[in-house]
Order: structure tokens, then C-alpha cells, then sequence
């Protein structure tokens, strides 16, 4: 498989993917690789998938996550499932504990978002961390060095009623199509040894893992 970078169409230094794009999955892919720094195989890849089953618009996220659990991919590591949501209540605390567990991880945030009416379906991929709560005016963490959003439905008028009732059968696509362009990503991906935890001992100047 071919991850030479292409230059798909940007603004702002984000890709903008519409979901029922045949090459969405290779497109997301080939960004995703060319968006890890140099030197990036020296640390633990994290996705961090946002968001709650108890809202359809707010379940890309996690449904992300599930998908990914299930493909068993071995080269990054997954947090926020739906069983194991990463959501508003939870985030800073499950953070912290990403942190903790891996050392000096190169953080990606994936997380719904509500956009412009015809931008509904676009995945977008860029630098930078994704915001969560943002489009509902919830404060909460900043998330990743790089992110990948999904814009489920339109904004401007009662996000939280938007959320609730956007179609479950968008946001189940547009999950299959991100978790499917990180499998590939995942695929074309060699990382050395990781480094997932380790205690600095003063007196030997040593790191044991």
C-alpha cells in the first residue's frame, strides 16, 4: 500500500474528508502517518476517542474506539470505548491516567463535533488538540497533539437537542470510515520499542520498564 502524502484539498492545515468518499478510510490514512513527527516510533501512539453512548450525535467517539478494539490493532493504543466511555465526567481524571501509563505518548483526539449544514458528514484531520464541550459551552480539557472530528449536525440552535437527535446511521458510518483509516494507518506503522511506563530510580540513574 502506497502512503506517499497527497495534497488533498486543505483549509487552515486541516484535511477535510466527506464520509461517503470512496478513498475517505486511504485519504484519512495517509494523513495520519504523514502528520506523525519525525522520530515519532520512540513514543507510545494514543487515541483518545470522546464522548457517550447516551447521545447519538456524542457517540463517534466511542464508537470509534469500539471498532478499533475489535480490529485488535497492536501499533497504537486505544482509550474510550463504549463500554469504557471517555466523556465531560471522566475526561481530565482518564487523562491523567494516559499520562501515567505511557511515557511522553504522542496524543490523537477524536471527538464529534456540530458544523455548518453542508459540512455534515466531513471528516476533518489536523495539528493541534480537538475541544471538547466546545460546541456546547462545556470547559473541559484541550486534547492531543493532533485531532480527527466528525461533523455530525448542523450548530447554532440547542447543540444539546442537535446531539440527541442527529442520526445514529451517519455517525455509525462515519466511525467505520475513521476507524478503518487508522487500522490502515496502523498497518503501514513500525514502531520500535515503546516505552509504556517506567520509575526513575535516584540513587542508579537508571530507567527500569
Amino acid at each position: 500500500m502506497n502512503f506517499k502524502h497527497n495534497l488533498f484539498e486543505k483549509k487552515d492545515g486541516i484535511l477535510k474528508i466527506m464520509y461517503d468518499d470512496l478513498t475517505a478510510a486511504t485519504k484519512l490514512a495517509t494523513e495520519i502517518i504523514h502528520l506523525l513527527p519525525n522520530g515519532i516510533n520512540s513514543r507510545p501512539i494514543v487515541f483518545v476517542c470522546i464522548g457517550t453512548d447516551r447521545s447519538t450525535g456524542d457517540s463517534l467517539g466511542p464508537l470509534v474506539g469500539t471498532f478499533l478494539e475489535e480490529k485488535k490493532i497492536s501499533s497504537f493504543f486505544v482509550y474510550g470505548t463504549l463500554e469504557s466511555p471517555i466523556h465531560a465526567v471522566n475526561l481530565a481524571e482518564k487523562l491523567e491516567e494516559i499520562k501515567k501509563k505511557h511515557f511522553n505518548p504522542f496524543i490523537i483526539g477524536i471527538d464529534a463535533c456540530l458544523g455548518r449544514l453542508k459540512s455534515v458528514g466531513v471528516i476533518q484531520i489536523g495539528e493541534g488538540p480537538v475541544k471538547p464541550g466546545a460546541g456546547v459551552n462545556k470547559e473541559l480539557p484541550e486534547v492531543g497533539h493532533m485531532h480527527i472530528t466528525g461533523i455530525v449536525n448542523v450548530s447554532g440552535f440547542m447543540e444539546f437537542f442537535v446531539l440527541q437527535n442527529t442520526r445514529l446511521h451517519l455517525v455509525l458510518n462515519m466511525a467505520k470510515i475513521i476507524a478503518n483509516g487508522i487500522y490502515k494507518a496502523s498497518l503501514a506503522y513500525e514502531p520500535k520499542h515503546i516505552l509504556t511506563s517506567f520509575k526513575w530510580d535516584l540513587d542508579t540513574e537508571q530507567e527500569h520498564i
